[in-house]
């Protein structure tokens, strides 16, 4: 799957938002992007999706996750409310039963 941020309508804004949210979370980018996450939290399974809503336990309803960024002993993971626009981004542990998923690298 190619990248895409939702609801934004072309490749061009598609960067620039991303580079934002980046930003905003004083994030490394990478020329990877992530476009979906497993992870444990409290010794339970989590998955999520870019285009797709957080599991339930965080709250954000049917927000659609924006980006999914790395950090260094962490993910940051970022919808309109938690990280996008505002307010601070759900972090995923990252250790040896989390798995990123990139998106396919443009030719």
């Amino acid at each position: 799957m190619k990248f895409f941020i939702p609801s934004v309508e072309n490749p061009e804004q598609a960067e620039k938002f991303y580079l934002a949210i980046a930003e905003f979370n004083g994030a490394v980018v990478k020329n990877n992007r992530i476009n979906s996450l497993s992870w444990h939290h409290k010794d339970q399974p989590m998955s999520c999706a870019v285009g797709k809503p957080l599991p339930a336990y965080y709250g954000t309803g049917n927000e659609p996750v924006l980006a999914i960024l790395e950090g260094v002993n962490h993910y940051i993971i970022c919808t309109a409310s938690r990280g996008g626009l505002r307010g601070e981004a759900v972090l995923a542990s990252k250790d040896y039963r989390s798995r990123a998923t990139h998106f396919t690298k443009e030719v």
